[in-house]
């Protein structure tokens, strides 16, 4: 493997966050479908309205968003990676999740 796609270390796209090891364009890419995600708030209003249980907390959305989220940090890692992420990879992911989860339910 070549050195361009060995794993750099990098501080991830959170706030407060530590460095964790990551492929940089995976990285970005994360970010950049969480703000795409958190952009397109109507979709996931339109496909709670349509198919939630309109109890009028946020589980459904915030359910929505974490597996809109998950579907895109599986498909990123193989298209940019050429593989599956690594089981460390997806604890780096939920990781992330994690300590945004206040700004995800503050948001949607």
């Amino acid at each position: 493997m070549g050195a361009g796609s060995e794993k750099q270390h990098v501080s991830v796209l959170i706030k407060g966050s530590h460095n964790h090891i990551v492929d940089k364009r995976l990285e970005q890419k994360i970010d950049e479908k969480i703000q795409e995600a958190l952009a397109n708030k109507s979709e996931i209003d339109y496909l709670a309205n349509k198919v939630g249980s309109g109890s009028g907390d946020k589980s459904f959305e915030y359910g929505v968003l974490v597996g809109r989220l998950y579907n895109s940090f599986y498909y990123q890692s193989r298209r940019i990676l050429k593989r599956d992420p690594t089981a460390e990879e997806f604890s780096e992911f939920i990781d992330i999740l994690a300590k945004r989860r206040g700004e995800f339910l503050e948001r949607i």
